[in-house]
């Protein structure tokens, strides 16, 4: 197939949802197919993209970033010239430029395509009344000529039906990393060292964007509230700053942890993992989350899991690879209390979810399940353009 994926920005650094789209593309062109990638240069990480051998990625100046749209009018011309040449298209993200631009050459053309929202498809913390206008002008007709969407759990697949699409249309394709990345494993210590981080030292671990939806005020609470404000423990809070991290060190000035708590800004590839293995338990105490890679990367690194039950991945977390609890910093408290005090439980945890990671949460398994959806759609199209209709 000829397989075309439109991604609004491609830089790690700006979440993880840009790995969906590497990941994919990369297994994707493993199994023969030709991919070609759509995208801005919007903090376009040049190592990032150049590592993403036998894909073509065509990225075009961003004129503005206003309200996240990342707007790239050269697209236009490109698209109009190449996507009749695609089998099919697929749209990440939701509320993006690149989607309104992909839209209209696919119905020109009569090209199919799925949609990604990754979890942006309810209008949800900030700029609501622009996101309802792109909704109106464009976001309803996105989703209605979308061939199919693609969930990543059951709490997105409740999101699109808020938007009004109906069940048959969604498909569930939960989020997957490569293992092999995690075959070489740093030895235990580096980053404590780096840090000044004791061994005896207990250290609960936050990693992703520092930004208002993470729910980083209330971890710093629930820590606060440890025995003895967590004397033997340190709280680590890894990533870039999201447009809350004002407010994160405010909230940790407030709650008097100061001197228990650290920011070290992003970590990438070995940093990133010697976090991980020097961490006794991950927290994500997000407000709203779908499925972070964060909790697959920790669990792929022995690491047990606290997040809330606000996270789409809380279903496959629940007694098997950690806790999930309530959005409440007593019930996060707790949880982290029982978590610190007890490794037996900790690596049993840690062991139950690496084996999950194993079994199900794969880019082998994740992209079978995306060419399987390729091939339904295609199969749909051709009955239709030979009489039939869609589901005979």
């Amino acid at each position: 197939m000829k397989i075309l994926h439109v991604v609004p920005f491609f830089s790690p650094a700006l979440g993880g949802s840009v790995e969906v789209p590497y990941q994919l593309c990369k297994e994707l062109a493993k199994r023969g197919h030709q991919i070609t990638i759509y995208t801005s240069d919007y903090k376009l990480d040049l190592p990032y993209v150049d590592s993403l051998r036998g894909v073509r990625v065509c990225s075009f100046r961003t004129f503005s970033s206003w309200s996240n749209l990342y707007i790239t009018p050269h697209m236009a011309g490109v698209a109009r010239k190449e996507t009749s040449q695609f089998d099919i298209i697929h749209l990440h993200h939701f509320r993006t430029f690149q989607s309104i631009v992909a839209h209209h050459y696919t119905q020109k053309y009569g090209i199919p395509y799925v949609l990604q929202a990754h979890g942006t498809v309810l209008r949800l913390v900030e700029r609501q009344r622009l996101k309802r206008l792109f909704d109106i002008f464009f976001g309803y007709r996105l989703l209605k000529h979308s061939a199919r969407v693609i969930a990543v759990a059951d709490l997105e697949v409740g999101q699109y039906q808020a938007m009004g699409v109906p069940e048959d249309k969604i498909e569930t394709v939960p989020n997957a990393i490569d293992p092999s990345q995690y075959a070489d494993l740093p030895d235990r210590g580096a980053f404590r060292r780096k840090n000044g981080i004791g061994r005896e030292e207990k250290v609960v671990l936050y990693l992703g964007r520092i930004h208002k939806s993470k729910g980083i005020d209330l971890l710093v609470e629930a820590f606060s509230g440890l025995p003895g404000a967590g004397n033997n423990a340190r709280l680590v809070i890894v990533g870039p700053d999201g447009g809350y991290l004002p407010q994160a060190k405010e909230a940790v000035a407030r709650f008097g942890v100061g001197e228990r708590v650290m920011f070290t800004g992003p970590l990438y590839q070995r940093d990133k993992l010697e976090a991980y293995v020097d961490a006794d338990v991950y927290a994500l105490s997000s407000s709203h989350e779908m499925f972070p890679l964060t909790v697959l990367e920790a669990w792929m690194c022995g690491l047990p899991v606290i997040t809330t039950d606000r996270c789409g991945v809380a279903d496959w977390v629940k007694d098997r690879g950690g806790y999930v609890v309530p959005y409440d910093p007593a019930a996060l408290r707790h949880a982290l209390e029982m978590m610190l005090a007890n490794e037996s439980l900790r690596k049993e945890f840690g062991e139950q979810g690496r084996k999950l990671v194993l079994e199900q949460f794969t880019w082998s398994v994740a992209a079978g399940k995306v060419e399987d959806l390729y091939n339904d759609v295609l199969r749909a199209k051709t009955k239709v353009a030979y009489g039939g209709t869609f589901g005979n």
